[in-house]
């Protein structure tokens, strides 16, 4: 006789929570499909926060043999790879002649790294320790592997919804940036022009940005070297024109593969116990208050500027600072366009991006150095 005990076990290890957390998987699919938010993450997010919560838990573990998204988490989150591989791809897809062409929006993409700081010091202020308030706070730099780096080595326990947070709020920038640009810019300023001046850039500048980049940050901040590192590695594939089946596959192959890996073991860290948490809701607050901030430190920078330079900048383009490329340059853009048809901002904003993709990894290396710095005094 079959022992109906062993086949009714998923129904006895039924949680109700479970149900909660298939709708907050089901929400991200739908905004992956239905609304083509980050599509490419949210959707394996979404699924495997659906896989974790199942009766029995077996895809994690079962019979005390790790399962398949245990397997994928400890060799690929806890250890980086899956994040920093990204970055890889990530430096092959970026085009840094704009930064070239306007290199004082470098500052920009410092400026707008500002929400991380802050958020920071208010989540210390809510009661979260160190470690935990400065992987909260690095959510600000809209950088979903930065997070998930900084995550795992500070906070692993708060792995799942700060990696949530970040990717969710990356996908939202169209809804979260305008309404804060417009709150502190006026019509007259959204209306500024800009000259663009295309500025031909020698293959060796563009050979050389990487190394040199790669050098410097190694200098002062070591830490950083394997975000900055794998993303300058990735952009010098792209650039020096000799292994573009490389650079192609870091492109296309190299990242699809780890996006899809990394997406949906992200989601696995999504399980009941530690996501459906008071932490979970503050942490999620924190997170959009660190993307506001960001958005507004890059808009008040470029007023700040304003206030000294005869060639002004449409602090539209402040907020483009922030590391979510190119979605931020691209809402930049629309929102210029909404208020002049004719005014077209995109490659300034596109400028003060790229320096957003360096200036969100510098940030997070120097949260990675100064946290066990002042722990150690």
């Amino acid at each position: 006789m079959p022992d109906f005990s062993e086949l009714l076990q998923g129904i006895i290890d039924f949680h109700w929570q479970y149900l909660v957390m298939y709708a907050i998987g089901g929400i991200l699919i739908y905004l992956a499909i239905k609304k083509e938010y980050e599509p490419m993450l949210l959707l394996p997010i979404g699924f495997g926060s659906i896989l974790v919560n199942l009766p029995l838990n077996t895809i994690w573990e079962t019979n005390g043999q790790d399962g398949i998204l245990k397997i994928f988490y400890e060799k690929g989150i806890l250890t980086e790879i899956f994040p920093i591989l990204i970055f890889i791809g990530i430096g092959a897809m970026v085009d840094f002649t704009p930064l070239f062409a306007n290199p004082k929006m470098i500052f920009f993409g410092a400026a707008a790294q500002f929400g991380i700081f802050f958020t920071i010091i208010t989540a210390i202020l809510l009661g979260f320790d160190l470690k935990a308030a400065a992987s909260i706070g690095i959510i600000g730099a809209a950088d979903g592997p930065t997070s998930i780096v900084v995550a795992s080595q500070f906070a692993k326990q708060l792995l799942g919804p700060i990696s949530v947070a970040a990717y969710s709020y990356m996908a939202l920038v169209p809804i979260i940036q305008p309404p804060v640009i417009k709150a502190l810019t006026t019509k007259k300023e959204r209306m500024i022009r800009m000259e663009y001046k295309e500025v031909k850039v020698s293959k060796t500048i563009k050979i050389l940005f990487p190394i040199v980049v790669t050098i410097v940050s190694g200098i002062i901040a070591p830490i950083s070297v394997a975000l900055i590192g794998m993303l300058m590695f990735g952009n010098l594939l792209r650039e020096c024109g000799v292994v573009e089946r490389l650079a192609k596959s870091a492109e296309n192959e190299l990242s699809n593969v780890v996006t899809i890996f990394l997406g949906i073991t992200i989601g696995s860290t999504m399980k009941y116990e530690a996501f459906l948490r008071k932490e979970t809701l503050m942490i999620l607050g924190l997170g959009l208050i660190a993307f506001i901030f960001d958005t507004a430190g890059g808009v008040l920078f470029a007023k700040f500027f304003n206030l000294f330079s005869k060639n002004k900048i449409n602090p539209i383009v402040g907020a483009a600072g922030i590391s979510a490329f190119p979605m931020a340059a691209r809402v930049a853009q629309k929102i210029a366009k909404e208020e002049d048809p004719t005014n077209f901002i995109l490659m300034p904003a596109v400028s003060a991006n790229v320096a957003g993709q360096i200036g969100s990894i510098m940030a997070g290396g120097i949260v990675l150095a100064i946290v066990p710095w002042l722990l150690s005094h």
